[in-house]
């Protein structure tokens, strides 16, 4: 069964123009389904499907002579002389597969379709060997409207910036969303019929991380500390970066540990937000804050608190709805996080009115008019807080 993405829509779009359409994300978050699904969709039957995982996919595109392919393409029944459709998946796993492409793609009429695990690899070689000739798609975990699609549970979007909380929405949806803030949100995770199964799934995902894309994409002389740094990453979720403290705990030099967390971040594994930029307040502290992408890898990792969980849960469904960015001073008050330099977010368990007063004031610091406190149980005497479950 298909289940729908909210970025299906711009790929089915895109399949028309003659650019190469590539989605990345990180590994088991649906690529393959959808590329299958929009080359399903394609009338014509002149189109094929490649899997670099095949060791025979991988040799027809590592061919030395560029000219070898098109002739191999005919000989399985393909017609170059008209358009041609080609998805291929994993592509990654050969290196030179961008010249390849830009060979192909200007000396015929081929459609690429071609999916990824890691912008590390597609972002960095793409710009250079396909520049012009390329869209780039990124592809995340289910956020929370996603994840009641694939429970098949009836759900409306809507402005979360102005809703207010709803006890008829909580008491349908409360134990579906404590499920997307423990478990997360890759899709055979939220499909497993157990919490069991759902704890299997996300060791596996996190071990092909590593034993997968970091073995294959990353050079780390310590592979030794990849798995106790991403620990103790997951144990400071929420908190601002600091590299020293991580070095000196870990045992290595901070660069070390800045090119390790810069490649998490490459990966799709974790994000780093930065810091709001616009403010006049001399004493803002410039740090970026640490989330994972996935709270169900974060789980995981770790035994973090519920308010932390929470917190990173928020994040994986606010990064759809604009630039984020985060406010806070040296003196510690905070502002979890800011959406388009216009809408101030704060996450409390359980909000309060006494809340709502300090977060207007750090909001007036910004001159930021719209400031709303996001919420995760039911508040007893408050009601004006957007419920994070409306966040879809």
């Amino acid at each position: 069964m298909f289940f729908p993405r909210k970025i299906y829509s711009e790929l089915k779009k895109h399949l028309y123009t003659p650019e190469v359409t590539v989605l990345t994300g990180m590994r088991r978050t649906g690529k393959t389904t959808l590329m299958k699904q929009l080359l399903s969709e394609i009338p014509s039957k002149n189109k094929v499907f490649f899997d670099f995982e095949n060791v025979a996919d991988r040799e027809l595109f590592s061919q030395k002579n560029y000219d070898h392919i098109p002739i191999i393409l005919e000989n399985r029944g393909l017609d170059l002389s008209k358009k041609l459709f080609i998805s291929i998946d994993e592509i990654q796993l050969v290196r030179n597969v961008p010249s390849v492409l830009k060979y192909l793609h200007d000396h015929y009429a081929i459609k690429f379709l071609v999916t990824g695990s890691s912008s590390y690899y597609l972002k960095n070689l793409f710009t250079e060997s396909l520049s012009g000739r390329k869209k780039i798609f990124e592809l995340f975990p289910l956020d929370f409207g996603e994840f009641l699609a694939f429970k098949s549970v009836s759900s409306v979007a809507r402005d979360f910036s102005i809703s207010r909380f709803s006890s008829s929405e909580y008491d349908r949806l409360s134990v579906w969303y404590e499920e997307f803030v423990r478990f997360g949100g890759f899709p055979e995770v939220v499909l497993a019929s157990d919490d069991s199964r759902k704890k299997d799934l996300l060791v596996d995902i996190l071990n092909s991380y590593i034993n997968i894309d970091i073995a294959t994409l990353a050079d780390f002389r310590r592979k030794d500390v990849v798995y106790s740094l991403m620990q103790l990453l997951a144990s400071r979720v929420g908190n601002r970066l600091d590299y020293a403290k991580l070095a000196r705990h870990i045992g290595i030099s901070q660069m070390t540990i800045k090119s390790y967390i810069d490649f998490f971040e490459q990966t799709y594994f974790l994000y780093r937000l930065p810091v709001f930029s616009d403010s006049a307040d001399r004493v803002i502290v410039k740090a970026k804050k640490l989330y994972f992408s996935d709270s169900g890898l974060l789980n995981v990792l770790a035994e973090v608190s519920s308010g932390s969980q929470f917190e990173n849960a928020v994040f994986t469904q606010l990064r759809h709805h604009g630039k984020l960015s985060y406010y806070a001073l040296k003196n510690g008050r905070e502002v979890d996080f800011i959406v388009d330099k216009s809408l101030v977010l704060e996450t409390k368990e359980t909000p309060v009115q006494t809340d709502e007063r300090t977060l207007r004031s750090l909001a007036d610091k910004l001159d930021i008019q719209q400031a709303r406190l996001i919420g995760r149980h039911q508040s007893p005497l408050y009601e004006d807080y957007i419920w994070g479950g409306d966040i879809r």
